[in-house]
């Protein structure tokens, strides 16, 4: 039957599951321990929030000029010329519940996951990872909860700089390149956006860096067959990374609430 999964493909898939379940439980175990590894903390932080400003900033700000664009359009041809006062609302809760989380996580799995793919995978191929077993360490918790938590605080962080930028994109499109009147735009804005527009996207923006990081830190450590593996994992990071949050989405978006009204 071509349409139905073929029973070894559902089991290596139920494998996968599984291992992932048990790192991300002995992941969640590490965090809450009190012994951390500080350093390697704050190079993550570095490396995941600081290091993927550049591209958070240039794919927001494109993003939003896009994203205005095409709002303009819609409502210049379907409502009507003067309609485009009211595409602040639209943009700005487009950006940020949906657009700019979503782009921040690719962006970050594109360029962090398969870092960490990649660093741990060669630490795997070259045994580090055996010589930390042999010296009584966990490398889970020494290589993948720093990581982890750094991709949670991170990644929401960026995706609130991405906001910020994917507006200010937009309103520069809107206003300053087409016209429309500053105040009523402003205003209506506003006036319809609501802190828990924003708050939904930085929701889904932390559980999008607990993700990235599993994923990437997964792939490192089931690396095999030397440089070409590492090649390997890393793809595989970006794939299967960017198709969960893709699907992780759609039911964060169906399960969060609209709105709490909060202004």
């Amino acid at each position: 039957m071509p349409f139905f999964p073929r029973p070894r493909h559902t089991i290596m898939f139920l494998e996968q599951l599984g291992e992932v379940g048990i790192l991300v439980g002995r992941t969640l175990r590490n965090i809450f321990r009190r012994r951390w590894e500080r350093g390697m903390l704050i190079q993550q932080l570095e490396e995941i929030g600081v290091r993927s400003l550049p591209v958070v900033l240039l794919t927001a700000a494109f993003g939003g000029l896009v994203f205005g664009l095409q709002t303009y359009i819609g409502f210049h041809r379907y409502i009507g010329p003067g309609s485009e006062v009211y595409t602040g609302p639209i943009i700005s809760l487009g950006l940020s519940k949906e657009l700019i989380p979503l782009l921040v996580a690719v962006m970050v799995s594109g360029r962090v996951g398969s870092a960490m793919a990649a660093q741990i995978g060669t630490m795997k191929i070259t045994e580090q990872i055996d010589a930390l077993f042999s010296l009584g360490a966990d490398p889970v918790r020494y290589l993948v909860a720093p990581r982890t938590v750094a991709s949670v605080v991170m990644v929401p962080c960026l995706t609130m700089v991405g906001d910020l930028m994917g507006m200010v994109a937009g309103y520069f499109y809107i206003v300053i390149a087409m016209g429309v009147n500053r105040h009523v735009y402003l205003q209506n804005t506003m006036l319809y956006l609501e802190l828990w527009d924003v708050a939904t996207g930085l929701i889904k923006a932390a559980v999008f860096g607990a993700v990235i990081a599993i994923i990437g830190c997964w792939q490192g450590l089931k690396t095999r067959g030397g440089a070409e593996g590492v090649g390997r994992a890393t793809t595989r990071t970006v794939v299967i990374s960017s198709i969960t949050i893709l699907i992780l989405n759609f039911f964060l978006s169906k399960a969060l609430p609209a709105s709490l009204g909060l202004k």
